[in-house]
């Protein structure tokens, strides 16, 4: 029943779309010699930020080393 009533809202927004709201909405998509900058900015940040995030969490907590075990005077050699 949802099902048809998601398809019943497309169909009528899709029949009340006005197309000429869809050709002129690209009037607002400036490319400038900012946009690769800004694309490039957005780009390092979303790689690098796992990688922050990661020394942030190893200073906060340090891996534990695991102990030793003790060493016996008799050796194994023979």
């Amino acid at each position: 029943m949802r099902r048809v009533f998601a398809l019943a809202a497309m169909a009528i927004m899709l029949l009340h779309a006005d197309l000429s709201v869809a050709i002129d909405s690209y009037r607002y998509l400036h490319v400038s010699i900012e946009t690769p900058w800004m694309i490039f900015l957005f780009l390092l940040v979303a790689v690098f930020m796992p990688f922050v995030l990661m020394v942030i969490l190893m200073w906060r907590r340090p891996i534990e080393k695991p102990h030793e075990a003790p060493k016996s005077d008799v050796s194994n050699d023979e």
